[in-house]
């Protein structure tokens, strides 16, 4: 059960992460070509979904993108990161979701690329699924294994590069962060390379932090308003997926994924034992085409003197993400009565200096 219809982000609380401006819609879908999908189900005592990231509109199985993943903490359960820390791509779509759908998103993504292109398995290799998940247990029923293929291809199909749903929907329907409400959230921020605008746009799975710990751009510390929660240990996760149109390849991407840390750092994580903190950056820059022929390929890259505009980008993004993730994102009650307050109820009633 939630409460509240009307959803805030960081910036109606006076809240600026960094100094950097940010894209039109101050989303990861500010970067052309990208799209966001949902798939929220809340029946009883399941609050859960599907959130599904399109890096571009095309076959991603032909047409890859660059990409580099960080792994900051590394207890979860996500499928394919490990061929993209090797390859430095990503040929599917991205899906997030809990912890046990991560086979039924991979058997979706398997589906959507062998209908697409006959001639996997057979003419040409196989394919890469990457789903990447959080633990919506606190708030959801996550052993009643509720989420289908069918939710997965609804989040898919949904995928549309606009202004980005955020908080209790799509994957982030129950999870949790600084023991208040999660979800899903989303900044971008606009940096000038050689007299050009490009992007960076961050997508957050919110779902960790201890109670107590969140700190806010203007030094504030809230505190969730049940006391119980104050005892919490840290054992939630985060995923955070990052995209630019910078020309970059894979070495420089998984750089820039690092600096999310430093953004999850700002609000007062630790990365603790038994929390998941994955990050991946793509960009949609220099793709790379399955059946390319040719021996030497060229390539533009980002000058490594000037990787620092990437690196604030990043980390002033991810931020913000998780600020609107949790401002979004309203009171909830989920499975046996578990609550979750919402940092904007708490905003609201303490106004900023």
């Amino acid at each position: 059960m939630t409460s509240r219809t009307q959803t805030f982000r960081a910036r109606d609380f006076h809240l600026v992460c960094g100094t950097l401006p940010s894209g039109p819609l101050n989303a990861i879908t500010d970067v052309a070509g990208v799209a966001v999908g949902h798939r929220t189900v809340r029946e009883g005592d399941i609050l859960t979904g599907f959130t599904a990231i399109q890096p571009h509109p095309g076959d991603l199985f032909r047409q890859k993108v660059r990409c580099g993943v960080e792994i900051i903490n590394g207890f979860g359960k996500s499928a394919g990161l490990l061929q993209v820390a090797e390859l430095g791509q990503v040929e599917t779509p991205l899906l997030l979701g809990n912890t046990f759908a991560i086979g039924t998103g991979f058997d979706a993504l398997v589906s959507r690329a062998l209908a697409a292109n006959p001639d996997i398995g057979r003419e040409t290799g196989t394919v890469n699924p990457v789903v990447l998940e959080c633990n919506d247990g606190w708030l959801s029923d996550i052993r009643a294994r509720h989420l289908t293929e069918a939710d997965a291809f609804a989040a898919l199909d949904g995928a549309r590069g606009a202004a980005v749903e955020e908080g209790a929907v799509g994957a982030g329907t129950g999870m949790s962060a600084f023991g208040f409400k999660g979800g899903i959230g989303t900044a971008s921020r606009i940096m000038t390379l050689d007299g050009r605008p490009f992007t960076l746009g961050a997508l957050v799975l919110a779902n960790f932090g201890t109670p107590g710990d969140l700190v806010l751009p203007d030094g504030r510390r809230p505190l969730p308003t049940h006391e119980p929660s104050l005892n919490e240990r840290e054992r939630g996760s985060v995923i955070v997926v990052l995209a630019t149109d910078i020309p970059m390849e894979s070495r420089q991407l998984k750089r820039v994924a690092r600096r999310a840390g430093a953004g999850l750092a700002r609000l007062g994580a630790f990365w603790g034992n038994g929390s998941g903190d994955i990050a991946l950056a793509f960009t949609t820059a220099n793709p790379i085409g399955h059946h390319d022929r040719a021996d030497l390929l060229p390539l533009s890259v980002l000058n490594e003197n000037r990787i620092d505009h990437a690196f604030r980008a990043a980390a002033e993004a991810t931020q913000e993400a998780v600020l609107n993730a949790m401002l979004a994102a309203p009171a909830t009650t989920g499975r046996d009565g578990h609550h979750r307050p919402s940092l904007a109820d708490v905003l609201t009633a303490w106004p900023s200096p």
